[in-house]
Formats: C-alpha cells, sequence, structure tokens
C-alpha cells in the first residue's frame, strides 16, 4: 500500500520506517527542510536504538522516502496519517491542535481519490469528528473517511513496540476504512497481535485513559516508597510482593523522582481539561499530577538533606538527566525541577548523560557537562543517579568514592544497595523507599 506520514518527529518517523519494514511504500512529510535534509543523508534528528539501521535498509530497498512536498506525496496514497505535534496549550492545560486541524486541511486540498485520513497523534475525544468537518469544509467532494490509530511507543524500545505490539487500536466509521487498516497492519494480524476496531471517541479516549492509569501506577508506588521510608519498609520488597498480584502486574511500579516524558505530563494534563470541560472532573488523574510534583520537589529536599541542609559550595555530580534511559528526549524530565534546584541553592554541577546534552545544554544553564561519570565525581561531595542508563548501572562504586571529597550518593532509581555502597566506602547512602546509611549517625 501507499502511505504518506505527515509529520517525522518521534511517532510519525518511527512509525513511517516501521510501515516501510512491513513492505508498504512510506513517504514521510516534513515542513522542515533541514530535517528532510538530514533524513535524505540518512541522519536520524531522534536517539532510538535501532531507528538508523532500520531506516537505512528500507530507504535502500526503495520503500521509504523524505520530502517538504506534502501535495505530492499524498496525491495518490491510501492512506494519510497524522503524526504532528499536540503539545500542551499554555494557560487551560489542553492538547493545541492547531497542527493537526492544519495538515487535515492541507491534504484535503491534495488528495485526488477516496482517501484513508488516519489520526495518529494523540487527541482529545471528538477531534477525530472535527478533523472530517475540516476535511468536508476544505473539499466538499472528496470522498474519505477519518480514522483514530493511536500510539502506544515507549522511547527507547519503540520499534519493538511497533513491530510486537500489545494492542493496535482502531476507531472508524465505515467497514471500508476498518478494511484498509486492517491491509495496513496485516503483517501484524498474521502473527496473531490484536487488531481492536472501535468507534472514534473510544480509540481517542484508550490512549488517554491507558497513560492516565500508567502515571496512576508510577505516583502510587512513589507515595508507597516515602511511607516506606518512614516505617522501615523496603519499596522494592513491597513493590515485588504486589506485582506478583496478576491483577495488578509488575510493570510501572518501579520508585523513582516523578514522572516525565512526552506523554504522560502532556496526557493527563489533557484528561483532567477534557473532565473539566465535560463536567466529570478526572478527580484521581488531576490528584496524581499534584502528587507528582511534589515528589519530585520532595527528591530536592531528599538531596537538600545529604548536603547538611544546604546546596551552596557543594560540587554535584548528577548521572542522567533524560526523563528515561535509551532517549535523548528531555520533555518534563524529573532533572527539570531538581538540577536549577541544585544550580540555584549555589551548588557546582556536573552532567554525564549519554544522549541528554544536545537538549540539555540549553534547558540546564549553569551545569558543566562531562563525559565520564568518574571525572564528574571528582572531588565532588555528592553523586547522584538520576536515570538509569546501563552505563551508570555497574559503576565501579569503590572506585567512584575514592574520587570523591566526601563519598555521598543519591541513588534516586535504587540501582544499588546500602550494603553495595556502604562496602565501597560511601559515607552516607539515600535511596528511594528504602533504607540508607549515614556513618556520623552510627
Amino acid at each position: 500500500m501507499k502511505i504518506a506520514m505527515i509529520g517525522t518527529g518521534y511517532v510519525g518517523l518511527v512509525s513511517g520506517v516501521c510501515f516501510s519494514d512491513f513492505g508498504h511504500d512510506v513517504i514521510c512529510v516534513d515542513k522542515d527542510p533541514a530535517k528532510i535534509d538530514m533524513l535524505n543523508k540518512g541522519e536520524v534528528p531522534i536517539y532510538e536504538p535501532g531507528l538508523d539501521a532500520l531506516m537505512a535498509k528500507n530507504v535502500d530497498a526503495d520503500r521509504l522516502s523524505f520530502t517538504t512536498n506534502l501535495e505530492a506525496a499524498v496525491a495518490d496514497a491510501d492512506a494519510v496519517f497524522i503524526a504532528v505535534g499536540t503539545p500542551t496549550r499554555r494557560g487551560d492545560g489542553h492538547a493545541d491542535l492547531t497542527y493537526v486541524y492544519a495538515a487535515a486541511e492541507e491534504i484535503a486540498q491534495a488528495v485526488t481519490g477516496y482517501t484513508v485520513i488516519v489520526t495518529k497523534s494523540t487527541v482529545p475525544v471528538g477531534t477525530n469528528r472535527q478533523v472530517k468537518q475540516v476535511v468536508k469544509k476544505a473539499a466538499p467532494q472528496l470522498e474519505f473517511d477519518v480514522v483514530s490509530n493511536p500510539e502506544f511507543l515507549r522511547e527507547g524500545a519503540a520499534i519493538d513496540d511497533f513491530m510486537k505490539p500489545d494492542r493496535v487500536v482502531v476507531g472508524v466509521q465505515s467497514d471500508r476504512a476498518a478494511e484498509v487498516l486492517r491491509d495496513i497492519y496485516r503483517p501484524l494480524y498474521l502473527r496473531d497481535f490484536p487488531i481492536m476496531v472501535t468507534d472514534l471517541e473510544s480509540a481517542e479516549m484508550i490512549k488517554y485513559a491507558g497513560n492516565a492509569f500508567l502515571a496512576t501506577k508510577i505516583t502510587f508506588i512513589n507515595e508507597i516508597a516515602a511511607l516506606c521510608e518512614k516505617t522501615g519498609a523496603d519499596v522494592k520488597s513491597v513493590a515485588r510482593g504486589m506485582g506478583l498480584d496478576g491483577r495488578i502486574g509488575n510493570k510501572f511500579l518501579h520508585a523513582g523522582p516523578g514522572y516525565g516524558g512526552s506523554c504522560f505530563p502532556k496526557d493527563t494534563s489533557a484528561l483532567a481539561r477534557i473532565g473539566q470541560e465535560h463536567a466529570v472532573p478526572m478527580q484521581i488523574t488531576e490528584t496524581v499530577m499534584r502528587v507528582n510534583d511534589g515528589i519530585k520537589m520532595r527528591m530536592i529536599e531528599k538531596l537538600r538533606d545529604l548536603c547538611n541542609g544546604a546546596f551552596n559550595g557543594k560540587t554535584i555530580a548528577v548521572l542522567g538527566v533524560t526523563f528515561k534511559p535509551n532517549t535523548d528526549d528531555m520533555r518534563d524530565a524529573p532533572s527539570l525541577t531538581i538540577v536549577p534546584a541544585l544550580v540555584g541553592g549555589g551548588a557546582k554541577v556536573r552532567v554525564v548523560d549519554p544522549q541528554g546534552r544536545h537538549e540539555g545544554e540549553a534547558l540546564l544553564p549553569g551545569v558543566n557537562w562531562v563525559d565520564d561519570p568518574y571525572k564528574a565525581a571528582h572531588n565532588a561531595d555528592v553523586v547522584v543517579v538520576l536515570t538509569e542508563w546501563n552505563e551508570f548501572r555497574a559503576l565501579d562504586l569503590k572506585k567512584l568514592a575514592r574520587k570523591m571529597a566526601t563519598p555521598c550518593m543519591a541513588d534516586l532509581r535504587n540501582v544499588y544497595s546500602p550494603k553495595d555502597a556502604k562496602r565501597a566506602g560511601f559515607v552516607s547512602y539515600v535511596s528511594v523507599g528504602r533504607g540508607g546509611f549515614d556513618i556520623s549517625e552510627t
């Protein structure tokens, strides 16, 4: 099939590359000439493991191409996917749909025959019906269908998620559109991955409800972690005991400094706004958002306590600033709250992150970027594990402690254990939801 993908951001690029690997002919469109030039040179503008090789493979097979010419790309397409950004709108927390509606209008004016217009962007309930009206107004005689096909990709594991999904959700208004989407996803159907066909509104809501629930699980275990610290329980044992219950499951029960990223903050905010507009307050989701902000502040106080009440004059090595490992994404990362508090408090902050510097240099002014964790720890007072990159999971803790002026560790991802830290020579160790130690108090 011939597919046009409008938008070469995270969702659009990964989806376009993976569709081409299914055997479809895919043209990815973007208004940014610099980005298209980069893609045509074989360079990937985002960091996603394995994406560069898969892209090169399908470009070489003449199944994948990139252009700024939307009109030419969509003219003969069987399906046109809208995968543009829907950032949180300032002031009201709603998703900004400007780019979605603009893309729909351009598509309407360019397609030449029956076309399925598929919204891949995350959009509030009711948006796809509005997209249909935008297309009708721009091209009254056009024969088309609008489909909702939300994405469920995890940054850092997006290709595997696309190729081996828990489910594919397709919201339609006609059997004809459903058949087109079944053909597009046929390689997955043949391998027995579930293809769920539903109405437009349900497909839109599934995306928001799913992300809000996962954000709730993260925030719940972080609240339990705070209680564990007061009662002497170990949150890792608690999470494992909960996760073994098949009704709960073990995913998204890892205590840490709060959720961030491109989806959870934006989607919880949008869901809360949708609830307000329909006079059905999403009280659990609103509470999750508020508690998550508080968790980040609690991490700052945890670090302040480790620094004897003040950051001023301290040298702090921060390991990891992206919102999760295996991505370069800094959106709503806990580091954007925690690191400025350190700098603002007078600390000298050194940052190490395998992929975070590209975005982080502009977002985290006043820090020193270092390529090696041991260099970052040289004469430092505190080392903070903030993102659990593999590079930080097997550090030589003895070497790290020897490099430091006062070997203190804040393990905000629970990568290590108090025993490991004490054995390595650290004098203080704190984590999230577990016991720590301070030799001066023993």
